[in-house]
């Protein structure tokens, strides 16, 4: 089956007219596109890397679907001790590499895929579908098991489903209209994500170095992202600019803090990445390629974030394609 690139939500609001849009939880998690055979089944992450072998307990829904072809759009995450869903214990599953360690890892931190729409179902594309009918398809095919649920969502009240989903502590909601269509790789208005924190993916462009208990290693990271996406720059021909926003020390753990110097080590440069902005004479800067999910209050008048706080790691987006969202 051919690879499809997820459809994505833009930032907003609520939407006035709410009767019109379904809600659900927005998870916090690594999007994953499922496609299963009789075969077998084969996971790809949002920028299309395949990333099957790290999850090897999603293997057991191909005898849920009967074998069936199918494609499904959904997240993988990964549930903490409240029972809530978390991006930084999801981190300790992604991009692992030993099968031993992988093993060990799924009973240690289980998996939980969380499928909110179909996209194939046999020998039929079911993307020009209204959202609707593809929900009433996949609910259909009773897909709940130990590593894999279909969750429930609510046509209208998007209002009191934000404070409920605000009072348990979760991210946020997205509303996806009733009669939209399914467009593969777009942002095209007709899903909508309502968070409660200001929460983003941002790239890595340097460090400061840091003090103290931090010596030898980063104090805090230099955060920037691009004025438009790669492809939006060739569109117009234009240059990609790389514009700073600002730094962030907290949200690490002191393994988390070896793991960055490693990896950015190596993507040292002699010069700032970032677009007309001084920097002390300490900063060490890295080719902007590593990107990351941080969580902030608000955006200052000088374009930088407030209070920011590092998530996690993300391997599932391009840096070139990180852009401000709000």
């Amino acid at each position: 089956m051919k690879l499809i690139k997820p459809m994505l939500a833009k930032l907003a609001k609520l939407p006035l007219d709410d009767d019109q849009y379904s809600f659900e939880i927005k998870w916090d998690g690594l999007r994953a596109i499922l496609y299963s055979t009789a075969d077998q089944i084969t996971i790809a992450s949002r920028n299309l890397k395949d990333i099957t072998s790290q999850y090897p307990e999603l293997q057991q829904l191909r005898e849920s679907l009967l074998e069936q072809q199918v494609i499904l759009d959904g997240e993988i995450i990964a549930f903490d001790k409240k029972g809530q869903p978390s991006f930084s214990l999801l981190q300790r599953r992604m991009g692992l590499n030993s099968p031993t360690i992988i093993k060990n890892k799924m009973i240690e931190i289980p998996i939980t895929y969380i499928i909110f729409d179909i996209l194939h179902l046999n020998q039929k594309s079911l993307v020009d579908l209204p959202y609707t009918e593809r929900r009433h398809i996949l609910e259909n095919l009773n897909l709940a098991g130990a590593n894999w649920q279909t969750p429930a969502f609510q046509q209208g009240s998007g209002k009191e489903i934000l404070t409920a989903v605000s009072a348990l502590g979760l991210e946020g909601i997205v509303a996806k209209r009733l009669t939209s269509s399914y467009t593969p790789g777009k942002r095209s208005g007709d899903w909508l994500k309502i968070k409660n924190q200001h929460r983003q993916e941002l790239v890595i462009g340097g460090w400061l170095p840091g003090k103290g208990q931090r010596s030898g290693g980063i104090g805090s990271l230099l955060l920037g992202y691009y004025d438009i996406t790669r492809q939006q720059a060739k569109k117009v021909n234009k240059e990609q600019h790389f514009l700073y926003a600002g730094k962030v020390g907290t949200g690490f753990t002191k393994d988390v803090l070896h793991k960055l110097l490693t990896i950015l080590t190596p993507l040292q440069r002699s010069t700032s990445p970032f677009v007309a902005i001084p920097f002390p004479n300490a900063a060490i800067f890295v080719e902007p390629e590593l990107v990351g999910e941080f969580e902030f209050t608000e955006w200052t008048p000088n374009s930088t974030l407030r209070h920011p706080s590092f998530k996690g790691l993300r391997d599932d987006k391009l840096a070139h394609d990180v852009i401000r969202e709000i």
